[in-house]
């Protein structure tokens, strides 16, 4: 597992944050409580009691309360953090990759980049900037345009 995803540290703060730090040195804090109303698998988190409970999972691949069940995975939790804080996550070019059937080679050509740094951006080993993220929007909006 990469650095960036992996949890060197997690702590439930108040009200569904969680405080985590991840092994390249990185700390955020992500608000779970959309993610409990969303999944009915996680709403026994919405209990404070039990999400005070918040431990790093095997290998500081997620966060855990004890169970299988509830249990978050550190990627997802790096990429809702960064989304929260108003910053674009790996997931934007995976999500826009996949809609449109591209791969790596592709998606460069559309974005104007090199494959090396679209690579470094999906793979969330470098954050993705906003003028990326816009241009996946742009490119989507020329293509509507387009058809």
């Amino acid at each position: 597992m990469s650095k960036q995803f992996t949890l060197t540290a997690v702590k439930a703060l108040a009200d569904g944050v969680l405080a985590l730090t991840f092994a390249d040195g990185e700390q955020l804090q992500v608000d779970v409580k959309p993610i409990i109303k969303r999944h009915p698998t996680l709403r026994e988190l919405a209990a404070p009691a039990v999400f005070k409970r918040a431990k790093l999972g095997e290998w500081g691949g997620s966060v855990t309360w004890g169970t299988d069940a509830l249990e978050l995975a550190a990627d997802n939790l790096r990429a809702r953090a960064v989304e929260q804080a108003g910053g674009y996550s790996h997931e934007v070019i995976l999500n826009w990759m996949a809609r449109h059937g591209m791969t790596l080679d592709t998606a460069a050509d559309a974005l104007g980049l090199s494959r090396r740094m679209l690579a470094y951006y999906r793979s969330g080993e470098k954050p993705v900037p906003r003028t990326v993220a816009l241009a996946c929007l742009g490119w989507e909006a020329e293509q509507r345009l387009a058809a």
